[in-house]
């Protein structure tokens, strides 16, 4: 194996795209509360399991962190109360690269636990 690197390709087969690919995820999020590290924590963890997604990023208002999937509100905590499970939001991103149609995300874990 004369010079290989260890280093493996994550680029999908030729005619493939990656997943999560043409999938749009807008985070609206209010900074003064200190949300943002909740923020980079979701967008890294969704990053982590497709590559290929656009995430923005938006200061929103008081107790704000709202989820966009392709313009359609899928996370509030305005509504909710807390912030949306990492596995919930992968769940809302597959089906809708896969084309499906989406549901509003209501579950959430609290904002903070106080000891």
């Amino acid at each position: 194996m004369s010079g290989d690197t260890g280093t493996t390709s994550v680029a999908p087969p030729p005619g493939e795209t990656e997943p999560g690919h043409g999938v749009r995820i807008v985070v609206e999020y209010c900074e003064p509360c200190g949300f943002e590290a909740t923020y980079l924590e979701l967008a890294s963890a969704v990053k982590e399991q497709y590559p290929g997604i656009e995430i923005e990023s938006r200061l929103g208002g008081t107790g704000a962190f709202e989820i966009e999937i392709n313009g359609q509100l899928v996370f509030s905590k305005l509504e909710n109360g807390g912030f949306p499970y990492e596995k919930d939001l992968i769940e809302a991103i597959r089906r809708a690269s896969n084309g499906e149609p989406l549901e509003k995300i209501t579950n959430s874990r609290p904002p903070c636990v106080i000891l």
